[in-house]
């Protein structure tokens, strides 16, 4: 990438892995500004307007949200076309749409839930792991994702592997003949279901030599920065040229909205509607220590209305 990206992350998020690697397969040298693992996050609230997921990623004066936006920018500041989710097809497509709604979650719930809690006390500690239970625990809440729990949950990931399994038999990849968004994608439910405490299937030899070649990416040139450093990028640059816009009904260019996740998280943020095309929304918001930035959002997944 020309310009290099922050990326808000924390070390345990399954999404953020799977931008790490879109990093690593781009060689991309990129800025790592790790966050809490729950809200209030204050080296990137007062960039983004509050949004309640992670990761999110900024270059300059823009704010980019959701891992599939991410993803979008990434493919496109390196002409890499295979990181673009609109480039998978097929079986690949189908496999990476099951992990990516249904995987997440399930990854989690089908680990026994002592084995869970001794996760998060290897991460956070006693009180961490209390608070990270607490903001989890009403995550969904307003949302329309309807986890799989118990035996449900054990059957996704089990269809996964088993799916992965059969298809990595006579391939390395997914989806080409090198990694792609496709690869990436299904490796990041499994990622944290192997470090919530789940384990590989024994059978799934294929599925495992291919997890391996996925995780055998890296992330590229990563180097730490501080909040001061992103507060910095934001000041001293403007956002970029905005898109030719489109209606979006009753919305109007200028009014004041608030944009929201449907499906989970669905902690709205409040900004001036900039720019809508068939694939984002753009929020400009005004900050007095870093002046205007533009916060972005897919439109599919998302909804805005009036503030």
């Amino acid at each position: 990438m020309t310009t290099s990206m922050i990326l808000h992350h924390y070390e345990a998020s399954p999404y953020a892995e799977k931008i790490r690697l879109m990093f690593g397969h781009t060689n991309s040298s990129w800025a790592s500004l790790t966050s809490p693992a729950w809200p209030p996050r204050p080296n990137v609230d007062p960039l983004s307007g509050g949004y309640r997921r992670i990761p999110i990623a900024q270059v300059g004066a823009d704010i980019f949200c959701d891992s599939w936006l991410i993803a979008k920018e990434i493919s496109a500041a390196t002409d890499c076309k295979e990181l673009d989710p609109a480039s998978v097809e097929g079986d690949a497509k189908t496999l990476m749409d099951k992990a990516e709604l249904e995987g997440f979650f399930s990854a989690i719930t089908s680990v026994p839930p002592t084995k869970l809690l001794g996760t998060m006390l290897r991460n956070f500690g006693p009180i961490g792991a209390y608070r990270f239970v607490k903001d989890r625990s009403g995550i969904l809440k307003g949302g329309t994702t309807k986890p799989e729990t118990g035996d449900g949950a054990k059957a996704v990931m089990s269809e996964i592997f088993s799916t992965l399994d059969g298809m990595t038999a006579n391939r390395e990849w997914l989806s080409g003949d090198g990694p792609s968004i496709a690869d990436l994608t299904v490796y990041h439910p499994i990622w944290l279901h192997l470090n919530c405490g789940g384990a590989f299937p024994k059978e799934a030899k294929n599925a495992l030599a291919w997890f391996d070649r996925v995780a055998a990416i890296g992330e590229g040139d990563r180097k730490e920065i501080g909040q001061a450093d992103a507060f910095a990028a934001a000041r001293d640059n403007d956002p970029r040229p905005l898109p030719e816009s489109m209606n979006i009904g009753d919305l109007e260019l200028g009014a004041t909205v608030r944009v929201a996740p449907q499906d989970y998280g669905v902690v709205p943020v409040t900004g001036s509607l900039a720019a809508a095309t068939e694939e984002r929304l753009i929020l400009a918001r005004e900050a007095d220590d870093f002046g205007t930035v533009h916060v972005h959002f897919p439109r599919t997944g998302y909804a805005a209305g009036p503030a």
